[in-house]
């Protein structure tokens, strides 16, 4: 198995300082906090694309929902519908509904950024990779002096930071309650279950929940034995075994020990390729500038400078009859095997030209295959 992309973790590194440090000693054990450059974290969310997403775009539920007092508003208080090409349209936000109800106390929950605002697209798809767990993104604006929910934990593991003004956070550990200011430049890890609530202060509060739905031991378990399972024959119970419960007893040892000999032959090597396949093909499409690209590809040409691009995994694994599979993230190409040195040599470079290429392969087969790679959405033609 190859690794998915050279270089540093630069989500990981920008949210915890050291990437490292935080995989070795942070990850899913304790709270974490890290001060960077205010201006690195406010660029992924300002107040102003706050504004903009709310009045300037038919942003829709359940992107966005409003929450007061611990309680979540009713979509009617925010919302109306419309029409276009003449079917109904509904769910659309109302600017104007939605201000007067922040203006009133409320919070303002933009969900699922990472789909639609492209710098927190770009850093869900890159922490992705760093973790190996989905990410998601939403953000919460709240008027001053205002809470939008009471204390809680959340079933994932979160990234917190803030874009504008300051929030009061109130973060339960074993020791108790401590309190933490958040500010632009600070951003703070929480581990599953972490009891929290939150505060805007003297102005205006906006900040990013990254959240990690992390993958587990027991899915990984069980997707390594749900193929022997399915070995078990369906047949039915004895009859009878309400009243002698002997027969149901031993039934049910002999299929449990035969299915612990089968589990003792579990290739856990073959496990955990398919975990990575699993998770590098189903990863959703992330295609910025991919017009521009369909429009150029067949113009490619030996000194065409090409990129890979951010986000996209590579991984190569071992396929049958001599053939090649090429995890991008959000499907699979099988190829002939002996494109692997071509392949490792793009997984290792940031940027490069078809012509890097020429030690593994002919003119004609080098375009063929950096042509493929960009339509597939790996690569994207600079200039």
């Amino acid at each position: 198995m190859t690794d998915h992309a050279p270089g540093p973790h630069p989500a990981l590194d920008l949210l915890s300082g050291d990437a490292r440090t935080f995989l070795e000693k942070v990850w899913a054990s304790r709270v974490h906090l890290h001060r960077t450059a205010p201006a690195d974290l406010v660029g992924l969310l300002s107040l102003d694309d706050a504004d903009h997403l709310l009045t300037s775009t038919a942003i829709r539920t359940p992107s966005v929902r409003l929450a007061q007092d611990g309680a979540v508003l009713p979509e009617s208080r925010y919302t109306r519908s419309a029409t276009l090409a003449g079917k109904q349209l509904t769910g659309l936000v109302d600017g104007r509904k939605a201000l007067a109800a922040f203006a009133d106390g409320a919070t303002i929950v933009l969900q699922g950024l990472h789909r639609y605002h492209p710098p927190l697209t770009r850093l869900v798809a890159q922490l992705e990779l760093e973790l190996g767990h989905p990410c998601q993104a939403n953000a919460y604006l709240t008027p001053p002096g205002s809470q939008g929910f009471a204390v809680h934990s959340d079933s994932h593991d979160v990234f917190v930071f803030q874009t504008a003004g300051t929030k009061q956070w109130e973060v339960h550990g074993q020791d108790g309650a401590e309190e933490v200011l958040l500010e632009p430049g600070l951003s703070m890890y929480l581990p599953t279950g972490t009891p929290h609530a939150a505060r805007a202060q003297d102005t205006v509060s906006l900040h990013v929940t990254i959240g990690i739905n992390q993958l587990t031991w027991r899915g990984l378990v069980e997707r390594a034995v749900e193929p022997l399972l399915a070995e078990v024959a369906d047949e039915h119970l004895p009859a009878g075994y309400l009243d002698d419960r002997a027969p149901l007893a031993a039934g049910l040892a002999d299929r449990l020990e035969a299915l612990a000999a089968r589990v003792r032959e579990v290739d856990t090597e073959a496990s955990v390729r398919s975990e990575v396949r699993r998770f590098l093909s189903s990863r959703p499409p992330r295609l910025p500038g991919g017009l521009h690209d369909v429009l150029r590809v067949d113009a490619i040409g030996d000194e065409t400078p090409l990129r890979r691009r951010a986000g996209h995994p590579c991984v190569l694994l071992p396929g049958t009859d001599g053939r090649l599979e090429v995890l991008l993230g959000d499907r699979v190409l099988d190829v002939p095997a002996r494109l692997a040195p071509a392949l490792e040599e793009v997984r290792a470079r940031g940027e490069l030209r078809p012509a890097d290429l020429a030690d593994h392969l002919d003119p004609q087969s080098r375009l063929v295959l950096c042509r493929r790679l960009v339509r597939e959405g790996l690569l994207e033609v600079l200039g």
